[in-house]
């Protein structure tokens, strides 16, 4: 993808995230429950719900909602969810990748699949596209948070791989298992990040004009407009007036 912030600002500009907020906090508040559930409710001890609280507090979930979500999981109360990772492929040959939490594994799979089918994509067995992508984790700074060289000397410190610095801000990029570590030795040297999250990677992308961008969306949002979807994501690349163009339509 050409520019992860570039393209959080596209969404953010388009108003998904405004028109999805509720949807959106109980996505998170599912997560924080489902970590809480399944290993220590509290966030100093639990990697994973460390991280789902951060993503949270990162999107503006409040105090109260993330408060509540820990409690159900200690109440006992909290739905047994199931995690489910469905591939396919999207307009144009673009892998997709969707990760779900489910009660309810054949409720799931026929609408992801009847997603797929309405939107010119394809649902494919576990491992279709799952080649084309690693699991990685990911911290995202603003463009305020220092300049290139400072962020790369402050990621290489916290012991992550790589780092993507453009005009709309920096991607630091580690292992999977090392999130939770450098994530937090970032915070000490760069302060609170915009998100820190687990992410697939693509290792080859599928380059899209205006059209095969605009298909691919529709594919995308309708696939998160599902309350079991989790997280879609997509290899698609496009060249920054393309993306540009998608946000002014």
């Amino acid at each position: 993808m050409a520019g992860h912030s570039k393209w959080a600002n596209i969404q953010h500009r388009k108003g998904r995230q405004d028109a999805a907020r509720s949807k959106l906090f109980s996505k998170l508040a599912k997560e924080i429950t489902v970590a809480a559930k399944m290993g220590d409710p509290d966030p100093d001890k639990n990697p994973r719900l460390r991280l789902a609280v951060k993503e949270a507090k990162s999107s503006s979930v409040p105090k109260d909602v993330i408060d509540r979500a820990i409690k159900k999981a200690i109440g006992g109360d909290a739905e047994n969810y199931e995690e489910i990772r469905y591939e396919g492929y999207g307009p144009n040959g673009v892998a997709v990748i969707v990760e779900a939490m489910t009660d309810n594994r054949n409720r799931t799979a026929s609408t992801v699949r009847s997603t797929f089918s309405k939107n010119g994509g394809n649902l494919g067995e576990t491992g279709s596209v799952g080649f084309m992508f690693e699991r990685k984790g990911q911290v995202v700074y603003p463009a305020g948070a220092g300049d290139a060289d400072d962020i790369m000397m402050a990621a290489i410190e916290a012991g992550a791989e790589d780092v993507e610095s453009g005009e709309d801000g920096h991607v630091v990029w580690c292992a999977d298992t090392d999130l939770n570590d450098v994530s937090s030795a970032l915070e000490e040297q760069l302060g609170e990040s915009e998100t820190t999250k687990l992410v697939w990677r693509p290792t080859t992308t599928t380059e899209l004009d205006l059209e095969g961008l605009q298909k691919l969306m529709k594919l995308v949002e309708a696939l998160e407009d599902d309350d079991d979807v989790q997280n879609v994501t997509t290899n698609f690349e496009a060249a920054d007036d393309v993306m540009d163009a998608y946000a002014a339509a």
